[in-house]
């Protein structure tokens, strides 16, 4: 009996420890349950909803950049793409894998998007192949369940119509570096590119726009199901350049087969007409990417295409310098308008000899005269009666020497020395005989045709200071600078103004004068002033000189001079102003003021400052119009 009742006390104990037991596990249940279903449910709410609901940034259209009237010369078409969500797949490379056989994927494709997808978070889609036909297209969407990560899209890349003829000016996009990603998450979605050079990089916050965003419902594989709701960004503001695209696309025909660049200016406010550089390059490639055979032969091109030498390249101006050294004189009365020099072809000073470009010389010569036919031992003269340091301070007024203000990045200031550059530079005194050569616009002197167009437009707009700009508006919104009253002047009396003007309409409309064979033509209905230049690009031995010198065409290319020319038109009621540089194109009569004579015949032809709209039909852009843009 006892040992019953002790077998009947030991199971209730059990039965009471499994009783517990249970209570407990029922409990700590019971809790979790409270905790998952009360205390956490909004948060597994939310990722349930996360699970279902997948929310993406849309990048917005990028904005035009249009001519004056309206011409698009950088717009958007449509660009199908397959993109990789990395998160969305359990093995990158396998995905990668199929995708290959479906549709060709390079090494180099294969590289580029594991390198991104490195660098990016894994729900940020990334680029596997853009620029997708139709038939790629539709293969991919038939094998979307063999490809989990994958989805098909639309977006857009850049076009240029232009091409070429506007590279240098409008630049190029490219997608965003490691020193781009500054946590805008725009910067991040595929396709997304950033201006590189050109307007495109100085304008490239208004271009940008901002993002907008859609809500997709998908299923437990990802694969979208519908879509929600739907946010739009805002698109890029359209920017309005101070171009004419028909002039810029005749300067650069015109200049096509030289190493060359020309800069058109509206005088009176310093709008830029045309700007061209010659050779150019295809900006469009750097949207879908420059291959490495594509790079090296631009990089080794002696003639630089990358380089825009309007705003880069740095010349010595030659005897288009000369009419600063002219005004200096005036405004140090050293010299009057009518003192007469006489030039023997060439100028004594100590034991050296500073020869004019005529042998046997020209005579005697007023400044008008002198400016007309170019005399080198006249200006030899007057910039060694005016020192160098007042010469520099009329060049300065004028724009040389000094930053131009132009959006464009990389421009250039040059350089216009002084007695205290070259003693703080090379530790020397300066030289007389160094006045001598700065006087006709070589020695140390340095230029882009940017400057001397600015210069140009300052000596026939009454001295005012009008500074070169692109831009007439953004987003519809005008930029200064569009008037001419808006420029301060410059303190140069219009008397000696009038005189440099009629010198420079005498240089092209006299004869002896040393563009005279560059005359508009007589349709126009309009006269050019000018003047030529031509540098020499090394020095001139003495036996060279004794026993004359080959013609410019008989040497090797390059040791051949650079040819300038500056002009306005019309002389009377100057508008326009020019400046063009022919690399090693032997002289500038010969070679540069032709170029300029029909590039200022096309732009009066045009008239772009005084026109309302363009005077031809606008450029066809039939993709930029299926972008809806």
């Amino acid at each position: 009996m006892r040992r019953e009742q002790g077998r009947r006390a030991v199971f209730t104990r059990r039965m009471l420890l499994v009783g517990a037991g249970q209570v407990a596990i029922m409990g700590a249940m019971g809790a979790r349950l409270y905790q998952l279903q009360v205390v956490e449910s909004e948060r597994y709410k939310t990722l349930a909803e996360e699970n279902r609901i997948s929310v993406r940034l849309i990048p917005p259209p990028r904005g035009r950049l249009t001519d004056r009237f309206g011409e698009p010369i950088a717009a958007n078409r449509q660009n199908w793409r397959a993109m990789l969500v990395a998160e969305r797949t359990d093995d990158v490379g396998a995905t990668l894998a199929t995708f290959a056989e479906i549709v060709p994927l390079t090494e180099a494709d294969r590289a580029r998007v594991e390198r991104e997808l490195r660098r990016r978070r894994r729900f940020v889609p990334v680029v596997v192949r853009d620029h997708l036909d139709w038939e790629e297209m539709a293969r991919l969407e038939v094998n979307a369940p063999d490809l989990p990560g994958i989805m098909t899209d639309v977006g857009q890349s850049r076009i240029y119509p232009g091409g070429e003829a506007f590279a240098h000016v409008v630049g190029y996009v490219a997608p965003p570096a490691e020193a781009d990603l500054d946590g805008d998450p725009m910067l991040e979605l595929p396709g997304i590119r950033v201006g590189r050079a050109g307007l495109e990089r100085a304008h490239d916050q208004a271009l940008r726009g901002r993002a907008g965003s859609v809500r997709l419902e998908v299923n437990a594989v990802g694969r979208v199901i519908r879509e929600l709701a739907r946010e739009e960004g805002t698109p890029g503001q359209d920017v309005t350049t101070t171009l004419d695209a028909g002039l810029q696309q005749f300067a650069a025909a015109r200049i096509a087969e030289e190493s060359a660049a020309a800069v058109v200016l509206d005088a009176r406010n310093g709008e830029v007409m045309a700007m061209v550089s010659s050779p150019s390059f295809d900006p469009s490639l750097f949207d879908t990417g420059v291959s490495a055979a594509q790079w090296r032969e631009w990089t080794t091109n002696p003639r630089a295409p990358l380089i825009n030498k309007a705003i880069a390249g740095l010349y010595a101006p030659g005897s288009t310098f000369k009419m600063v050294v002219a005004l200096a004189a005036l405004e140090a009365r050293v010299v009057s308008p009518g003192e007469r020099i006489f030039c023997a072809g060439v100028t004594e000073l100590g034991d050296a000899r500073f020869h004019c470009w005529k042998r046997g010389g020209h005579g005697w010569l007023d400044m008008r005269e002198a400016i007309k036919q170019s005399c080198d031992c006249y200006f030899y003269e007057i910039a060694k009666r005016t020192g160098i340091d007042r010469i520099a301070a009329m060049a300065n007024r004028f724009g040389l020497g000094l930053q131009p203000p132009i959006e464009l990045p990389g421009a250039r200031a040059g350089l216009i020395p002084t007695r205290a550059w070259k003693r703080a530079t090379q530790g020397v005194a300066w030289q007389q005989g160094e006045t001598l050569v700065h006087g006709i616009g070589q020695g140390f002197i340095q230029t882009t045709p940017l400057q001397l167009a600015v210069m140009t437009a300052r000596l026939v707009n009454g001295g005012r200071a009008v500074e070169p700009h692109l831009t007439r508006a953004i987003g519809g919104v005008p930029a200064p600078g569009g008037s001419a009253g808006d420029w301060p002047l410059i303190g140069i009396p219009e008397a000696h103004l009038r005189l440099i003007r009629d010198a420079m309409a005498g240089v092209v409309n006299e004869r002896g004068g040393t563009a005279y064979a560059s005359r508009l033509p007589a349709e126009i209905g309009a006269e050019m002033g000018g003047k030529t230049g031509t540098t020499q690009v090394r020095r001139i031995t003495m036996a060279e000189r004794e026993r004359g010198l080959r013609r410019q065409q008989d040497l090797p290319y390059e040791w051949r001079h650079h040819a300038l020319f500056v002009g306005f038109a019309p002389s009377q009621d100057p508008v326009y102003a020019c400046a063009v540089i022919i690399e090693h194109g032997g002289g500038g009569s010969a070679a540069a003021a032709p170029v300029a004579r029909d590039i200022m015949a096309e732009t009066l032809r045009r008239d772009p400052a005084r026109r309302q709209a363009p005077p031809r039909p606008a450029l066809q852009v039939a993709a930029a119009e299926r972008s809806g843009r």
